[in-house]
């Protein structure tokens, strides 16, 4: 699996769906460089049965990502056509009428495979055909990208294990705290703690006090 905190998130155009049902070419990272963090999440599938629970998880805490200035995108292999349909659905039939964040179509598997989450790989047989060594479909990958495009915190789950949206808006939260401040942030860190300068002073003042 690569690691790619310290690194510049790796961009794409892909059609995507926005606010619960409008089609968008040509989506990219790009455009929120020096203007927006993102929360980049990949789940699964589309019609599935952890995911609408991520979903709406993160839909549910998108005003607290607003306010810190975080734009969240979800990514899956379905189509755009596949997203659309499901976001036409109600809660009670399954569906996820109601989230308005964008939903990235990668269907040709590249920004998945770009980030490292791709569930397998194609490799040729014995007859050179292409197979796959299992479905090709995206971990529950989720990348915390800065202002200048730099991934700073990554998570990948596997498909049954479902993430904690509080804990994302606890890194985000971390994230700006040491830009803001210059000093780190310690085990269990939250908002409504200090923080920890990086020195051997420091580190004895912090663990006195904690």
């Amino acid at each position: 699996m690569a690691v790619l905190v310290g690194k510049k998130a790796p961009d794409f155009s892909a059609q995507a769906v926005i606010n619960g049902g409008e089609f968008v070419q040509n989506y990219t990272l790009e455009q929120f460089k020096g203007k927006k963090y993102v929360v980049l999440f990949f789940y699964p599938k589309d019609f599935t049965f952890v995911c609408p629970t991520e979903l709406f998880a993160f839909q549910s805490k998108l005003a607290e990502f607003e306010k810190r200035n975080v734009q969240v995108v979800a990514v899956s292999t379905d189509t755009e056509q596949s997203h659309w349909g499901w976001l036409q659905m109600a809660k009670n039939e399954g569906g996820i009428k109601g989230v308005t964040y964008p939903l990235v179509a990668d269907t040709n598997k590249t920004i998945s495979k770009n980030y490292d989450v791709l569930t397998g790989d194609y490799f040729l047989d014995d007859n050179d055909q292409l197979q796959a060594d299992t479905e090709l479909i995206a971990y529950r990958g989720l990348f915390l990208i800065d202002l200048e495009g730099v991934v700073r915190h990554q998570l990948v789950n596997d498909l049954p294990l479902g993430r904690s949206v509080d804990e994302t808006l606890r890194m985000v939260d971390a994230l700006q705290f040491t830009e803001e401040h210059g000093e780190a942030c310690p085990a269990n860190w939250n908002s409504d703690k200090e923080g920890l300068k990086a020195t051997h002073e420091g580190i004895a003042d912090y663990l006195t006090k904690n």
